[in-house]
């Protein structure tokens, strides 16, 4: 039996995500038997990018306005500059990750991703990590930022960049089976 069968789990993503930081979670989750959700305030697909340039789209599985978070196990969101920029005014999108945290599910995200988590008002007194460009914008949301390739506390999985990825999907797939 695969550690995550019968598990699901939410990746809420905009436009302009980082392809990696969204695919290769998104790999290790389903080669573990879960289900996972591109979740999305976008109706019908994201697009990628691959640096400065844009990749692949994304099919949106589920739309925000009809996800529940009572049907996912776990929350992942990726980085990329544009993503977390777009998720982060997006009231809906707050209230989605708020009840995560909220209902004690794991939360996971990774470069970038962590802005959002600002917004939602989710980060005070929570140690964690990302990209060292937010790393201030973390520590004055309250947060005790660390310069690890995988941090998790409360709840909360962090990764710095997309060479941590082999540690933060370790970490993601230890957390959710246990």
């Amino acid at each position: 039996m695969k550690k995550l069968e019968n598990k699901r789990i939410a990746i809420l993503t905009e436009d302009g995500f980082e392809e990696v930081e969204l695919s290769s979670p998104k790999e290790a989750l389903e080669n573990e038997g879960a289900n996972v959700d591109i979740v999305s305030p976008q109706p019908h697909k994201v697009r990628a990018k691959q640096g400065d340039e844009w990749s692949t789209d994304y099919t949106v599985n589920v739309s925000l306005q009809n996800a529940s978070v009572d049907n996912y196990d776990a929350l992942v969101i990726p980085g990329g500059v544009i993503n977390p920029d777009k998720l982060r005014v997006n009231k809906d999108v707050l209230k989605f990750i708020k009840s995560f945290f909220e209902k004690g599910k794991t939360v996971a995200s990774i470069c970038h991703g962590p802005q959002v988590l600002i917004n939602a008002e989710v980060v005070k007194d929570i140690k964690l990590t990302s990209v060292e460009a937010i790393k201030i914008d973390l520590i004055n949301a309250g947060s005790k930022w660390e310069d690890s390739e995988v941090v998790y506390d409360k709840g909360l999985i962090t990764s710095r960049t997309p060479d941590d990825l082999p540690a933060f999907n370790e970490k993601l797939i230890d957390v959710i089976s246990s």
